[in-house]
């Protein structure tokens, strides 16, 4: 079932670039939540996005995707008119998917450590400490993103851990400087203010967010690999959360 699931996601996915609508069959034609505030709820809301993205020549590449219970969750960049980077978030019952989360960023980079939005590990191992990574991942966000404990941030993080965000470089001591950033108000230019959702698969956990990054309502997907109970390298993407006037359903971001 997993990988089943895993494969009708990437062809899904893979449908932008056709806009054909039976792309979007692994969708429950009378159950589908939408969260994405740009797109409208249901099946044909979906089909109609494919097709409005496909006269963009677009190119979908799935460079990871995972299974956790219920959900599978996949790390996919994008080349429609521009060149995007998303984490995508589908919960399936049965053989259908039901509900949906993402959160798509502009590419940039490469970083000053030289890497991408995307290239590094993509093999998934340690399968039997899935919650052992999940609970480390969850005490992180909760004690140092949310709580700002700074002083255990190395007791989760490796010193020389491999960073992929646009803006940063590799390492423990560049982490430490994003973090303590602060944006002209005076606050921190990075806020995490809650968790929504902790989802795993062995070696690999994916955070989802709310906060504020530069003052502006955020959402923050964080993809982190652990090794031997440390973190040791990360992705992310970042989106604004656009204000309530402005969605196309009434799902929320979250």
């Amino acid at each position: 079932m997993t990988a089943e699931r895993k494969n009708k996601i990437r062809a899904m996915l893979k449908g932008i670039e056709t806009g054909e609508p039976e792309s979007v069959a692994v969708v429950n034609p009378d159950k589908y939540i939408q969260h994405n505030p740009q797109t409208h709820e249901g099946r044909e809301g979906l089909a109609a996005l494919f097709k409005r993205l496909s006269q963009t020549s677009p190119r979908v590449n799935v460079v990871r995707i995972f299974s956790d219970g219920d959900f599978v969750f996949g790390h996919t960049e994008y080349d429609f008119s521009t060149s995007r980077v998303g984490f995508e978030v589908f919960r399936f019952e049965g053989e259908y998917t039901v509900e949906h989360w993402d959160n798509i960023q502009s590419r940039r980079g490469p970083n000053p450590a030289g890497h991408s939005m995307v290239d590094g590990s993509v093999k998934v191992t340690d399968l039997p400490k899935t919650e052992e990574n999940r609970a480390l991942v969850t005490e992180f966000v909760d004690s140092v993103l949310i709580g700002r404990d700074m002083a255990r941030l190395p007791r989760f993080v490796s010193a020389t851990y491999l960073e992929h965000n646009p803006q940063f470089s590799d390492g423990l001591a560049s982490l430490q400087a994003a973090l303590a950033a602060q944006h002209d108000d005076g606050n921190s230019a990075l806020c995490y203010v809650k968790r929504h959702r902790i989802l795993a698969e062995g070696n690999f956990v994916l955070s989802v967010c709310e906060g504020f990054r530069h003052g502006a309502h955020t959402s923050f997907y964080d993809l982190y690999r652990v090794e031997c109970g440390i973190i040791v390298e990360h992705w992310d993407t970042t989106e604004s959360v656009p204000p309530p006037s402005e969605w196309k359903n009434d799902n929320g971001k979250f």
